[in-house]
């Protein structure tokens, strides 16, 4: 190798210099700022959060089970706003709140599915009908690309909105799942969280009831129970990030967000993580977004709960190894 000479190595050094000084003195990217740990979603009495999404952007939206109102933030942000969505002045608690591929916020709430623009007007109400041990309670929902899948906490029933570009058809009942576990008393499946693979063709959905996952092809109806070995998972909510399971458990096993890594088939898995040290409040439910986990501490556990109502922000433990999607 030929050396370069002792002139040419001093400017180069010199140069070298300079630009790293250059580039300690400018400011970090928006991208590199730290972020909040706690998120403070009100300090209005009452308000009880339940369920959350983050949209690609960064924009969070969280409902309210205490007063079915709708909350709005940033992840660079530490506090949220009321979000003003029309038409909820009915509805006393909303629960499951998702957004679409074209940016409308769809939530549940009592019997009914509303979903709103950005601005928070009023796109389309549909309401489920009584299910086969009375009146709905509707607790999650999972959009697709053609249909929206609701889960009812009162009934053992999954309902179903056909998505044709932006016309959203009637909320009908579309899988009364006791079928696969008849032997169970009807009025304890209490349906919670309900995720979708990307194609849409496989559901999950949880059961506290039945501490168990159940899987179910939308072509065919077809139930199976998601084998996790001996592991109970009676989830709340849940998201699905490709192959791995990231669900929150608050009932028959320590409280905090666990994660399984699943088959290719979605029939499967293994609980790879629990989280369950971090400062809780009856978590409910989670929000995925980059390498955060966004857990919402619901306080439900001993109503109407204590200002502030908040949500935790914790490290996605698969980021960067091979159980990451």
């Amino acid at each position: 190798m030929r050396r370069m000479p002792a002139r040419t190595t001093r400017t180069a050094c010199l140069a070298a210099t300079i630009l790293l000084t250059t580039l300690a003195a400018a400011p970090a990217p928006a991208g590199a700022r730290e972020l909040p740990d706690t998120y403070v979603v009100t300090r209005e009495a009452g308000v009880l959060p339940e369920g959350i999404t983050v949209t690609p952007d960064g924009t969070m939206y969280v409902s309210s089970d205490g007063l079915g109102t709708l909350y709005r933030g940033r992840v660079g942000a530490p506090d949220l706003k009321p979000f003003p969505a029309r038409g909820l002045a009915d509805r006393p608690s909303t629960l499951g709140v998702h957004t679409d591929r074209r940016g409308r916020l769809l939530s549940v709430g009592g019997a009914t599915l509303t979903v709103h623009d950005r601005h928070g007007r009023l796109l389309a109400t549909r309401t489920a009908q009584d299910g086969p041990l009375g009146a709905p309670h509707l607790n999650d929902l999972a959009v697709t690309k053609d249909a929206v899948y609701v889960t009812d906490w009162a009934n053992p029933v999954i309902h179903r909105a056909e998505l044709r570009g932006d016309t959203l058809g009637p909320l009908e009942p579309w899988l009364d799942i006791r079928a696969a576990f008849p032997q169970f008393p009807a009025r304890y499946w209490l349906l919670n969280g309900i995720v979708a693979d990307e194609t849409g063709t496989t559901l999950l959905v949880a059961s506290n009831g039945t501490e168990a996952v159940w899987r179910i092809a939308t072509a065919d109806k077809d139930v199976s129970r998601l084998d996790l070995g001996d592991q109970s998972f009676g989830a709340d909510g849940m998201v699905l990030r490709g192959r791995t399971l990231y669900a929150v458990l608050n009932y028959g096993a320590p409280h905090g967000v666990y994660i399984a890594r699943l088959d290719e088939d979605l029939r499967t898995g293994t609980v790879t993580h629990r989280l369950t040290d971090e400062p809780f409040d009856l978590p409910t439910t989670l929000a995925r977004h980059g390498c955060r986990l966004y857990v919402v501490n619901s306080q439900l556990d001993e109503p109407p709960g204590r200002p502030p109502y908040t949500v935790t922000a914790i490290d996605d433990p698969t980021c960067g190894t091979a159980t990451a999607p």
